[in-house]
């Protein structure tokens, strides 16, 4: 039997404060199936910053030494088909 589900402090989906034992958000009404289930409120207490989120910072590895390192990797494979076909 699973554990009875205990709602959030602050509404996943809309942000509002949800009381104690109540069955859905009295902000926008999302309850257990809408939008309070297991994985949208795993992460509700680890204070992580919104930095932590940004995606436009993520480093690029598009320079051209993963590009010389691609080619050479490559060029040895064909190298080696070659070898073993003929």
């Amino acid at each position: 039997m699973p554990p009875e589900f205990t709602p959030p402090t602050e509404c996943p989906v809309c942000g509002d404060a949800v009381p104690r034992g109540a069955k859905s958000c009295p902000g926008c009404g999302a309850d257990e199936r809408t939008g309070w289930n297991e994985y949208t409120t795993r992460y509700d207490g680890l204070d992580l910053p919104d930095e932590a989120f940004d995606e436009a910072d993520a480093p690029i590895s598009n320079s051209p030494t993963h590009l010389i390192r691609n080619i050479t990797i490559v060029m040895m494979i064909v190298a080696l088909l070659f070898l073993f076909v003929f």
